[in-house]
């Protein structure tokens, strides 16, 4: 079998409505400027192979067609030459960047199914077979009331995201859903929290016995996670950010983390992924995948990691960022009492609508997002940023 193209297909996964549970949680995304990167990989033999390239998708595109030059005419068994070839290939570009990673992910995840196809085996079965039959995942919340809508639709776990009043959120959230269901916090910047904050912040949350603290401070910042690690007693989750095992590497073995959040659309493919499980599980770290801007051939190639993988925690799930997600693809994964069942069928189990993705051509795939700057500091659009008003930001009520 020979490789005879490599196609891309980048939409705009369009702006999230303007009420209901997504409006009340996403608005950091709510400019709409996310897009959705498809790769199909065709074969002389009629196999054809999907994935997915997140990172910069309107940059990764042109990356991806760039390789396509050097994997046209291999054979696409060869999934680990084919990838160690791609990271030859790009070395001259920088070797642990998102762009490169995220086309590098999206045509190894293609790989993978076909692979599972000619085989007729799931992908799962061709990383050592499965440990589970679903996989748990967690939804977003702000607010109580949307926090007991996901708990009464069977989700046992949820994350808050943002930085505005984060003491006096999760108390709210923690005394809404009780003591059965899993919360965490998500304190992605910009801006960034320092150290200090991060330290005096974690502390005030240590009652509320969060499942981890993600992204306290910038992931660059290794010493710094070290103080927060010594000082606070919850656990620390980061990696969505890095791409590939040499990205990733220094949170791990450092053991500066207790969860690695690899995002499954620039993390290297599912080839790197299970190497960063692996390199995990070797430091007792467990594994989350990101999914926070993902479409939905992403999740598909994170639940058959999960499946292999002893490590794996849970899943972010963003079930209702927009309602075209349902179109593009098929069959469409339906979260049931908190679980994703673990696909059965040959290869992925997934292929993408592309009729449907055409008609959400891309228009633009960079945004600032909300951020949570000082009164009078947003338009300076800093990188971090001293929580001013303390007294305030830490109080609990």
């Amino acid at each position: 079998m020979k490789i005879t193209a490599i196609k891309t297909f980048l939409m705009q996964a369009g702006s999230p409505p303007n009420s209901g549970a997504w409006a009340a949680n996403y608005d950091t995304i709510n400019s709409g400027w996310r897009n959705w990167l498809f790769v199909k990989v065709e074969t002389d033999e009629g196999i054809t192979g999907v994935g997915e390239c997140s990172g910069w998708p309107r940059v990764i595109e042109t990356a991806v067609q760039d390789l396509a030059q050097i994997l046209v005419g291999e054979d696409p068994g060869n999934i680990e030459r084919l990838w160690q070839k791609m990271l030859v290939a790009t070395m001259g570009h920088g070797m642990t960047g998102v762009v490169g990673g995220g086309a590098m992910t999206g045509i190894d995840m293609a790989l993978w199914d076909i692979k599972g196809k000619a085989l007729n085996t799931p992908v799962w079965n061709l990383l050592g077979g499965k440990l589970r039959d679903r996989i748990r995942v967690y939804a977003h919340a702000k607010t109580p009331e949307v926090a007991l809508q996901l708990k009464a639709q069977g989700i046992t776990a949820i994350k808050a995201g943002g930085l505005s009043n984060p003491v006096r959120m999760l108390e709210a959230l923690r005394s809404a859903i009780g003591d059965d269901m899993d919360l965490m916090v998500d304190l992605h910047g910009p801006p960034w929290l320092t150290t200090a904050d991060a330290i005096v912040l974690g502390r005030s949350l240590e009652p509320l016995k969060l499942l981890f603290m993600e992204d306290a401070i910038p992931p660059e910042h290794l010493e710094q996670y070290a103080r927060v690690r010594d000082a606070v007693a919850i656990p620390l989750a980061a990696g969505e950010r890095a791409a590939n095992i040499w990205g990733l590497r220094p949170l791990i073995e450092r053991e500066l983390i207790d969860v690695v959040q690899p995002d499954t659309g620039r993390a290297g493919g599912i080839t790197q992924m299970k190497k960063i499980a692996a390199m995990a599980e070797s430091h007792g770290i467990m594994l989350a995948p990101h999914s926070g801007s993902l479409g939905p051939v992403a999740e598909y190639a994170a639940l058959h990691v999960m499946a292999a993988v002893p490590n794996a925690l849970m899943l972010e799930r963003i079930e209702i960022d927009w309602p075209g997600r349902s179109e593009v693809i098929s069959p469409v994964p339906v979260t049931q009492d908190g679980h994703l069942a673990v696909p059965t069928a040959p290869g992925l189990g997934v292929d993408i609508n592309e009729e449907a993705i055409a008609r959400h051509p891309s228009q633009r795939n960079v945004g600032l997002g909300g951020g949570d700057y000082a009164k009078g500091t947003a338009d300076e659009f800093v990188y971090v940023q001293t929580r001013l008003h303390r007294a305030g930001y830490f109080r609990k009520s």
